[in-house]
């Protein structure tokens, strides 16, 4: 597996992603972008009312950006992000498929959604004992059963995350959808793997007690952690130490330079909060990207 070292790394590739990656690559940095731009937010949108566009498709919006961030020299990893640590000075991405980014600058831009189950005792039992988060609520539930629901890479790195805390932790998904790398650590861990079940139920009185599959099996558990797609906002904030804001604990918080809490990371798009705009995430997106790649600057002109 290998490590690649870039100035400015982006994780997100939906307008706010894209837009950071151009206008830093145009300021003469290394850029690297992560994501798949498919699971993007405005993938499947229709856009009639982004200024000096009359009509697009999302698809295509950012088929364009992307070219122009390549043409400027981003480059892309079309893989999911696994975990971020910050290490002495500059912070290290680890990747699905193994291999690893290093980056003195980073710019957060993957949105804030949340995949629901939309199953009985979801919302009823959310915060106690159903949670969005492994890495901000993991240590609530040390030496007690687990389950952990989804098929990608941030369900698969939680369950192996949630080892660290207790040993019976259960991974329910319907088809796995993860690299080999991400495959094999997951068949020589102690997870219990539920594939080709659904669950249909949290069960619990006041507290998760169990949960309920498809097949009418129930699997006694007192935590349920959600993991439907690539890591997200919150767990990479959470890890980072970046700061949420602290009424709704969903959304970076910035400066006017698109600058949080932690030196040298960013944020931009969806991440920052509503209004749900191209026009705000590009807007960001744009601020993010100069402002990452003069922070990189500054960097070398101190060495």
């Amino acid at each position: 597996m290998k490590t690649h070292s870039f100035d400015v790394a982006v994780i997100g590739t939906g307008p706010a992603g894209l837009q950071a990656a151009i206008h830093a690559s145009r300021k003469k940095v290394s850029v690297a972008v992560v994501g798949k731009i498919p699971k993007s937010s405005a993938y499947k949108a229709h856009v009639e009312n982004f200024c000096c566009m009359p009509y697009a498709t999302g698809e295509d919006l950012l088929a364009q950006g992307r070219q122009q961030a390549e043409k400027f020299g981003a480059v892309f990893f079309d893989e999911d992000v696994v975990s971020v640590e910050r290490q002495a000075g500059a912070f290290r991405l680890s990747l699905e498929g193994g291999d690893a980014l290093e980056a003195k600058a980073l710019i957060l831009a993957m949105g804030i959604s949340r995949k629901k189950l939309g199953v009985p005792g979801e919302k009823e039992l959310l915060g106690k004992g159903v949670s969005y988060c492994v890495e901000c609520d993991a240590n609530f539930f040390r030496g007690v059963p687990v389950a952990v629901v989804g098929c990608e890479s941030a369900a698969v790195s939680g369950a192996l995350t949630l080892l660290f805390t207790t040993d019976r932790v259960h991974l329910i998904c319907e088809k796995l959808q993860v690299s080999e790398n991400l495959a094999e650590k997951l068949r020589e861990s102690a997870i219990e793997l539920h594939e080709g079940r659904r669950v249909v139920e949290i069960a619990g009185d006041g507290a998760v007690e169990a949960v309920v599959l498809d097949d009418g099996s129930r699997i006694p558990v007192q935590g349920v952690f959600i993991e439907r797609g690539a890591k997200g906002a919150l767990e990479i904030a959470t890890a980072l130490g970046v700061d949420l804001d602290p009424e709704s604990f969903q959304y970076v918080v910035t400066n006017k330079k698109q600058e949080t809490n932690v030196p040298g990371v960013y944020a931009a798009g969806d991440i920052c909060g509503p209004p749900w705009q191209i026009a705000k995430a590009v807007g960001e997106g744009c601020v993010a990207g100069l402002e990452a790649a003069d922070y990189v600057r500054k960097l070398g002109e101190a060495d």
